[in-house]
């Protein structure tokens, strides 16, 4: 009978014992679950296969995108619904950027050797496209442009002749000119941009603009005078080989904070030195968390940020210090407008939406 009775007692504490290691495995799914469940991406339904890196959200309606053979997408309904076209004459373009500012007016910058790196503008919702600038510097490759508001914007192009090439324009892109060098830094042998996303390149306040760089060396340009004079910043994300540096760099709203974003895209699951922040725009300290190679990045508020790339996406709560990886998807570019206009684009037409939850 002891015997029995001790049988039995056994048997009970192993039962109670594996039932606590079950509701334990139970309940780190459940928060597993939960965590993943707060931030998800929405694909959408669009009639393309292009390879999409240019994207501009406007607003939570309105989201313009870009990428291979001339292609152009708008939305002015939230996603609901997506206008595909071609700009006539860029058939065999890629648009690697897109700078958006309501539903009629658009510009979008392909790139390319010589005469391939062209701008266009739209004013009537993409109906029609006017040739603003078509470079006829054969030494110059563009990769990208920013604006500081409808009618100021810039563009740069890879070094030509050891330094980088910019031009701005102050009038709605009707002429585009050369900026001068003389009081730009020379740039590093192997050193150049990245034309991955349409964010190595982006402005602030009324004159701020700001580049990254990649290759042998990997850099932070700024101008506070409107890209007539520089200073560089040095920073230990990855670099050495030409597949290496920083992709994308992003400011909060107010322009306090800033991060920068990179690797190596032929090692897309690499996570060391990928990612930097910065609180005074002069210094800044390397930070770990993202799950590999990041070409995107974007503020959503003051501390929530997303990031992307060809390995994924992950997401940060506490600006930046820590992260969580979302999935596994292959996305070029972010950006969003506040909480509720949060997207991505990615190869084969991807453009998702993000739902995130407080």
């Amino acid at each position: 009978m002891r015997r029995e009775c001790n049988n039995f007692a056994y048997l009970t504490g192993n039962f109670m014992k594996m039932n606590t290691k079950i509701f334990q495995l139970l309940f780190l799914a459940f928060a597993l679950l939960v965590l993943t469940a707060d931030a998800q991406w929405q694909k959408q339904t669009v009639d393309t296969k292009a390879s999409l890196r240019g994207l501009s959200v406007v607003n939570k309606n309105i989201i313009w995108a870009s990428g291979t053979n001339g292609t152009f997408l708008r939305t002015i309904d939230g996603g609901k619904t997506w206008a595909v076209g071609v700009v006539p004459d860029a058939e065999k373009l890629d648009f690697r950027d897109v700078e958006a500012f309501d539903a009629n007016t658009a510009y979008v910058l392909s790139i390319g050797d010589g005469m391939n790196s062209r701008i266009y503008k739209t004013i009537d919702g993409g109906k029609t496209w006017k040739l603003q600038f078509k470079n006829t510097n054969p030494k110059a490759f563009f990769d990208a442009f920013a604006f500081w508001d409808e009618t100021h914007g810039i563009a740069m192009s890879d070094p030509v002749d050891n330094k980088y090439l910019l031009i701005k324009t102050i009038d709605g892109g009707e002429n585009w000119e050369a900026l001068p060098t003389d009081r730009m830094p020379p740039a590093r042998d192997g050193e150049a941009a990245f034309a991955a996303s349409g964010t190595c390149i982006v402005t602030t306040g009324d004159k701020d603009v700001w580049f990254v760089t990649g290759g042998k060396t990997a850099r932070i340009f700024h101008s506070s005078n409107g890209g007539l004079g520089w200073i560089v910043s040095f920073t230990q994300i990855q670099s050495g080989e030409a597949s290496q540096g920083i992709f994308s760099i992003a400011f909060d709203d107010a322009a306090q904070k800033s991060v920068i974003v990179g690797g190596d895209y032929q090692k897309p699951n690499e996570t060391d030195r990928t990612l930097a922040l910065s609180k005074d725009e002069k210094s800044w300290h390397n930070a770990s968390g993202l799950n590999g190679y990041r070409s995107g990045v974007t503020f959503i508020d003051k501390k929530t940020l997303i990031a992307v790339g060809s390995s994924g996406s992950d997401i940060s709560r506490d600006g930046g210090k820590t992260w969580k990886n979302l999935d596994k998807e292959n996305y070029n570019s972010v950006q969003a407008k506040g909480k509720n206009a949060i997207w991505a684009v990615g190869v084969n037409g991807l453009a998702a939406k993000l739902t995130i939850e407080k």
